[in-house]
């Protein structure tokens, strides 16, 4: 067990001020700001927005933590409607939604008094789902929107001599960049791999707690104790490469939920998807290229899905001469597909989805060999004999012969570490979290679920999908656990 993580195990006497699960970009951009950095305004730094401007003078000394988020935020616009978010995001990237190459008005200064004691926990190494997707894949976010807080991703990229594509990146590079960042920045030691989080449950004031009955049965006291104010209890194991695993048990006065969305892909809910030859991780798709299950003379791989990752996979296959099924329930011409809303000139690759999708409905022939679309297509079931049956919008029934099927349909979170798996927490309490459509409810100036308090929630899992947005969230939560420490108990 790692040493900072033995320090707080079982402790309740003194509680780990914050804890955080999850170690996406998200995590890392909070235990920055958590370590003590501190942004000020430059001095000589002028914000192309005059309102904003005119705000920032007022206070010129005064750390951006310390002040009123919601004044600053008022007025502002951009591609999201979470303040907090978008005013950390036009304070280090000026402009950018015009294209404008302003410099972050931001100054980060290292002021040990400001740091408060966390941990952030995360299954693999820093850098979260990062760790996952494949290295060649290019983001979909430009690569300057996927930087973090005093290291600007095109300064990194400069440095190791790297070129972003089209303005967009590798997801390999954005994964180094993360890992380099949390070393740059000296946040090793508050990181801790391998962790995971099985349980989170809040203790209520002047709970007991003696030897032998503790809920963590790994724990074991001389002397009963008395926890005066109420803490969360977070147990979980530690997962190793070599020997058993270890269980913890930690206390926190706050806890940060950061997981993201990418734990649980979502099904169909149909007969046979469960089968060995299906998936529902691009992943599994990537190692079938490599360990050679698929290839140019075999059955074609049926891609189920009309998204980003399902376009990935396509290209994917398409690069190694795989052929190609895919399937998707709408109109190629739909208004909601994300293909009909992304800028030609900057996406290529996935208009060039968008058009094989339009073009080729036949197997064989067409512009795009090996590759066969099924627009409006509803999967019924997959047998053992690797056919999968659909039914068209007519309502006819079509059967394909396939080597393996990979449904790529979108994520939804893991939660299942809390309580009816954070139901209770999410904007709707009648249906699953989902961060488009059913995030956590959280204050949009401090990040504090509504439901719970001392329980907060960043990045996707409080609506805020793009690594550029999510970072506000860390601010706020940052900003509202320090000026937390001032008030009079």
């Amino acid at each position: 067990m790692s040493g900072k993580l033995a320090e707080y195990h079982t402790s309740m006497r003194s509680p780990l001020p914050v804890l955080v699960i999850g170690n996406g970009p998200s995590g890392i951009c909070l235990s920055y700001l958590l370590s003590g950095y501190t942004p000020y305004v430059k001095e000589e730094a002028i914000h192309p927005n005059p309102l904003l401007q005119r705000k920032l003078e007022e206070f010129p000394n005064v750390a951006i933590t310390e002040q009123d988020l919601e004044y600053l935020s008022e007025g502002l616009e951009g591609r999201t409607t979470s303040p907090a978010a978008l005013l950390f995001d036009t304070l280090l990237r000026p402009d950018t939604d015009y294209m404008g190459d302003v410099d972050s008005v931001l100054q980060w200064t290292l002021e040990p008094k400001r740091a408060i004691p966390h941990l952030v926990l995360g299954q693999g190494p820093p850098g979260g789902a990062w760790n996952a997707i494949e290295g060649s894949m290019i983001t979909l976010s430009r690569g300057n929107w996927m930087g973090l807080p005093d290291l600007s991703y095109k300064d990194w990229m400069r440095m190791k001599k790297r070129n972003l594509r089209n303005d967009r990146s590798t997801a390999g590079d954005i994964l180094n960049y993360y890992q380099y960042y949390v070393k740059n920045k000296g946040l090793q030691g508050n990181f801790v791999s391998g962790a995971v989080v099985t349980s989170v449950i809040k203790l209520g004031n002047n709970m007991k707690i003696t030897s032998g009955n503790n809920i963590c049965n790994n724990t074991e006291f001389e002397e009963e104790q008395t926890q005066e104010k109420s803490v969360f209890q977070v147990s979980g194991f530690i997962e190793n490469e070599i020997g058993p695993k270890q269980d913890f048990c930690l206390y926190a006065e706050n806890v940060v939920l950061a997981t993201g969305t990418y734990d649980r892909p979502s099904w169909l809910g149909i007969e046979g998807e469960d089968l060995p030859f299906v998936s529902h991780q691009i992943s599994a798709l990537e190692e079938a290229v490599k360990s050679k299950k698929v290839h140019q003379g075999s059955d074609p791989v049926l891609i189920i899905g009309a998204g980003l990752t399902a376009a990935d996979a396509i290209l994917l296959a398409h690069h190694y001469n795989i052929p190609v099924i895919h399937a998707f329930r709408r109109r190629v011409n739909d208004p909601q597909l994300i293909f009909n809303q992304l800028p030609h000139v900057m996406y290529p690759e996935y208009h060039k989805v968008h058009q094989m999708m339009k073009e080729q409905s036949v197997f064989q022939g067409g512009p795009y060999k090996g590759y066969m679309s099924l627009p409006e297509h509803h999967a019924v079931h997959f047998n053992d004999a690797k056919k999968c049956t659909f039914t068209d919008k007519h309502g006819q029934h079509k059967a394909f012969q396939v080597s393996m099927v990979f449904i790529l349909i979108g994520s939804n979170p893991n939660l299942s570490y809390l309580p009816k798996n954070g139901i209770d927490l999410a904007w709707y309490t009648d249906r699953p979290v989902n961060s488009k459509s059913n995030a956590l409810d959280v204050d949009p100036f401090t990040y504090e679920c509504l439901q719970e308090k001392g329980l907060y929630a960043v990045g996707p899992l409080a609506g805020d999908y793009f690594v550029r947005f999510a970072q506000g969230g860390a601010l706020a939560i940052c900003s509202a656990l320090l000026k937390s420490q001032k008030r009079p108990p």
